[in-house]
């Protein structure tokens, strides 16, 4: 998708652990600007903080 558009783009959906938000976050160089994690959130896969650390790497 990010080899497509020149505009950033938004993970959405199947984000429903840290290794997924880490495994994002090695998208970053090439568009992936941020994603969506309420399901995850909100099931307690893991708090906000944690998910904000991981992001952060």
């Amino acid at each position: 998708m990010t080899s497509r558009t020149p505009k950033p783009v938004v993970a959405s959906g199947g984000v429903s652990s840290l290794d997924d938000i880490a495994a994002l976050r090695e998208l970053v160089p090439l568009g992936v600007e941020g994603a969506i994690v309420g399901r995850a959130l909100y099931a307690g896969a893991f708090t906000l903080a944690e998910a904000l650390d991981v992001a952060a790497g």
